[in-house]
């Protein structure tokens, strides 16, 4: 397979998941759209380095502790604002401005 089909889907996904974060109120489905960004970068990372040999693999590695760590965090604060709102909308907070 060539490298161009690898990053249209790359293309593809980040831009549904940058879609996903502009247009979504829901705190859930931000988190989902955020997670298919970072997806996307783990194509692109996998793509070249199989393409140019490099250690790619090691970066996705990363990657995906890192989005591990951002569903867990994310969760929990997403969690917290329905116990304190009864309510998953993010425009409805206020509180976070500074």
């Amino acid at each position: 397979m060539f490298l161009i089909q690898f990053l249209l889907l790359a293309a593809i996904l980040f831009s549904i998941g940058v879609y996903g974060v502009i247009v979504r109120r829901n705190g859930v489905l931000v988190l989902m759209s955020i997670e298919l960004i970072l997806n996307a970068v783990n194509i692109n990372f996998i793509a070249f380095s199989t393409f140019w040999g490099a250690s790619g693999q090691v970066f996705a590695l990363f990657i995906i502790a890192i989005a591990a760590a951002e569903v867990g965090i994310g969760l929990a604060i997403v969690l917290l604002i329905y116990r304190n709102k009864r309510s998953i909308d993010l425009d409805a907070l206020s509180e976070l401005k500074g």
